[in-house]
């Protein structure tokens, strides 16, 4: 019987050294759909183009902070599942500091 909880392997576990890279490398994909998007949007008759562009970043960023909470949770890597939570947090907080000036 194993008596490590998965809270004590979060803990535990260290990062590898490659994991800054993965996730630098993770942008990519994100940046590209998000660079299309915005064609889209500016070459659309929307009228709050802003609004939609702010929409659009936090649901890409959001999306790929969940990614990594995933990733972390598998690989028990707690920071990385802490950063992430973190991040979901500071993107929803400056969609809502945006919103309240535009």
């Amino acid at each position: 019987m194993e008596d490590d909880s998965k809270l004590s392997k979060l803990v535990k576990t260290k990062r590898e050294v490659g994991e800054a890279e993965s996730w630098i490398f993770s942008l990519a994909p994100v940046g590209v759909a998000f660079v299309f998007y915005i064609m889209f949007i500016i070459s659309s008759d929307i009228e709050q183009k802003g609004l939609f562009l702010a929409y659009g970043a936090t649901a890409g960023v959001i999306g790929l902070e969940t990614y990594w909470i995933a990733r972390g949770w598998r690989k028990n890597h707690g920071s990385t599942v802490l950063m992430g939570i973190i991040g979901i947090f500071i993107t929803l907080g400056l969609l809502k500091l945006y919103l309240t000036f535009a």
